[in-house]
């Protein structure tokens, strides 16, 4: 069997709302997840596989920012007229599984500002609730990329926009990447936010009963995240 036949989870596009993006679907991409689904995976190796789909999320998030137009001169005295990015950019991870995301992030965009999110159930509603917030001071003015590797319902990731959306982030800057997602929290998003863009590497099937993305991969932040203290005070680095 090829490996344009060989069937798989991915949705077809035509069931995914019009701003949700999803990587080209290949036999390397799928081996890729293959592993990270796994759970006989080590930690090592699901952390190693996860950062290769991440900094080719984070690329493809990249395509959607605007350029204008940039000349440049080469080492043999010639001008090439290219393009260069428009704007300034920002990394914003929905704690905790996003924080896994940063390091793919900083892999393709070197000194990138990176903001924090913490959103939990709320026990006495059961609604999402913000917990804790530490982003940059002039978030407004750029384009953010908000990372959280999985979309179930989009409880989280809707409230995290409404954060950003208070910050003064206008939401065609916003640009939601994740692992995998489901076709129920894409089409929450679409309706909620129709004018942010969402990069997502595989759109599994639906959610079971418990609300879990099936045939998903567990809990990202159990497999990928050796949980230590961290600095919530920190929003790295420079640019």
């Amino acid at each position: 069997m090829s490996a344009l036949e060989h069937p798989t989870a991915q949705m077809s596009p035509a069931s995914i709302p019009p701003n949700v993006f999803t990587l080209n679907r290949t036999a390397q991409l799928e081996a890729l997840y293959t592993i990270i689904r796994d759970k006989t995976t080590s930690r090592g190796d699901f952390i190693f596989y996860s950062d290769r789909i991440i900094r080719l999320l984070v690329e493809e998030g990249l395509n959607h920012l605007p350029v204008i137009p940039k000349s440049v001169e080469t080492p043999t005295g010639a001008t090439y007229d290219g393009v260069g990015f428009e704007g300034r950019i920002c990394g914003v991870s929905i704690l905790r599984a996003g924080e896994a995301m940063e390091a793919g992030l900083r892999e393709v965009c070197r000194s990138v500002r990176i903001g924090k999110i913490l959103i939990q159930r709320d026990e006495a509603t059961a609604q999402p609730k913000l917990f804790y917030s530490k982003l940059p001071e002039d978030i407004a003015s750029r384009y953010v990329l908000l990372l959280d590797p999985m979309l179930a319902t989009g409880g989280s990731a809707i409230k995290a926009v409404e954060v950003l959306l208070s910050q003064g982030v206008l939401e065609e800057r916003i640009i939601f990447i994740n692992l995998i997602s489901c076709p129920d929290g894409l089409q929450r998003m679409g309706d909620r936010f129709p004018k942010l863009r969402v990069i997502t590497g595989w759109v599994d099937k639906s959610l079971n009963d418990k609300n879990f993305i099936m045939p998903g991969l567990g809990d990202f932040g159990d497999r990928s995240l050796v949980y230590q203290y961290h600095d919530l005070n920190d929003t790295t680095s420079a640019d």
